[in-house]
């Protein structure tokens, strides 16, 4: 679901009063697009926000390096077989460390190929309203609605305690 490119940005200095105006919004069931100057539990806390599916990517990536270090090897070694001493052509122990380092490649690419999925990146066009105070320490709730609902919206950021509250319009 697109969310509307129109909407509300309150602007909070304190954490508590943000992450009150994500509940409340989230109660009325407005999505919103948060900003922080770092990352903070209590906001995923009131986003409700679920465990980040990268884990499986890298998971998957290191499952594929090892395999693919071990086919690798094992090929070599059956297309140009190097008898030596009567060790067994295929032996795994020798293969280890190949298979250590596709793993640890692959597993690496496949979690910046799963972030870069997730995050949804690159996108060309911006999300919300960005205000530059948020860089400097402040917080940000930008809540997506349809101009019908903006006063539903600035209700609950200044009740909540936003310093200052914007308005977005469609261009």
């Amino acid at each position: 679901m697109r969310k509307p490119k129109t909407g509300v940005l309150g602007v909070f200095p304190y954490l508590d009063d943000t992450t009150e105006a994500i509940r409340r919004c989230r109660q009325e069931g407005i999505p919103v697009t948060v900003y922080s100057p770092t990352p903070r539990h209590e906001i995923e806390e009131a986003l409700e926000a679920t465990e980040s599916p990268v884990r499986i990517f890298t998971l998957v990536g290191a499952f594929t390096g090892t395999a693919s270090g071990a086919a690798l090897a094992i090929w070599t070694s059956l297309d140009w077989p190097l008898i030596t001493g009567g060790k067994e052509i295929v032996s795994l122990p020798a293969f280890t460390v190949i298979m250590f380092e596709l793993t640890v490649l692959f597993g690496a690419l496949a979690t910046v190929i799963g972030l870069f999925i997730n995050a949804r990146l690159p996108q060309f066009f911006g999300e919300g309203k960005y205000h530059p105070s948020f860089s400097a320490g402040n917080f940000g709730v930008f809540a997506h609605i349809a101009p019908e609902k903006f006063e539903t919206a600035r209700t609950i950021m200044t009740e909540s305690g936003s310093e200052e509250v914007l308005v977005e319009h469609a261009q």
